[in-house]
């Protein structure tokens, strides 16, 4: 809830375990393709304030964001950037080597933030161990994980020596898993959220657009700004400019807690993309 969290510009962020700031607002790329595309998109962003940009080895538009980076005159000091090992990559020594593909695609020298994708069965624990190693190195500011559940949690947190900072996960009003919230939140875990808008069917619900007729703002400035005060992290994705900018118009408003109690209440348990217990890529 907002109580716990200072929410002021585009610029702020939410402080991880080993004391790196993540920003709370990030441009997200998936489906962003690996032209001037995702370059333009990066450079708005950018030029606009945001200082996060999430990628994957998946999304194959890693070129794309960095040339966007380089392009857009902002210090790579001053921006958060993450990627993900895809699970053809997972494993140990494949990973490493993922990442060192990952680096050489972005041209950069390190990440900020870099993620297991999905919890590959018999795998995702020698993938971690390899970013653990990584991290050790200097190589990675922070570490974590994408799509899981809380016994993949436990189960890597068993036996890992460093645990997850950050746990990406598909989040809106229909899929809020509050008890995986409070798990990670009870473990020093960010909650980041991916697919915010259900994959468009957000705008399509009544309920959404009476919240933003109240406070006189869109749909997705709702929801955004409901992650925020959630205390999670949202990526939405976007290549246009306008978009863009309007996702960050999202500091001169709050939500009463009646209203994030009423967001909460429309869970259901609907996904829009894959199960993390039932993947198949």
């Amino acid at each position: 809830m907002s109580q716990q969290h200072t929410i002021s510009d585009i610029k702020g962020s939410f402080k991880l375990r080993n004391e790196v700031k993540m920003p709370y607002l990030g441009l997200g790329t998936y489906q962003s393709d690996n032209d001037q595309e995702v370059v333009d998109a990066v450079k708005s962003a950018l030029q606009l304030g945001y200082r996060h940009i999430d990628t994957a080895a998946a999304y194959k538009n890693e070129e794309g964001v960095g040339q966007g980076i380089r392009e857009s005159g902002i210090d790579r000091s001053e921006i958060f950037l993450v990627t993900k090992v895809w699970n053809a990559d997972q494993g140990y020594y494949e990973t490493l080597k993922a990442f060192d593909a990952s680096l050489n695609r972005l041209g950069v020298d390190y990440l900020d933030l870099y993620l297991i994708h999905w919890p590959v069965a018999g795998k995702y624990k020698e993938t971690w161990r390899a970013l653990e190693h990584l991290y050790a190195q200097k190589k990675i500011r922070a570490i974590g994980v994408s799509n899981f559940l809380k016994h993949h949690l436990e189960d890597l947190m068993s036996e890992c020596k460093v645990v997850p900072m950050v746990n990406q996960m598909e989040f809106h009003p229909y899929l809020v898993q509050q008890d995986l919230i409070d798990f990670c939140t009870s473990n020093g875990i960010q909650y980041e959220s991916w697919s915010p808008f259900m994959q468009g069917k957000v705008f399509e619900l009544d309920i959404c657009a009476d919240l933003a007729k109240k406070h006189n703002k869109s749909v997705a400035q709702i929801i955004l700004r409901y992650n925020l005060q959630k205390g999670i992290v949202a990526i939405p994705k976007s290549v246009h400019a306008k978009r863009i900018a309007s996702n960050a118009d999202i500091f001169d408003f709050e939500l009463s807690i009646a209203d994030i109690t009423f967001l909460d209440g429309l869970e259901t348990g609907e996904r829009s993309g894959p199960d993390p217990d039932n993947f198949n890529f």
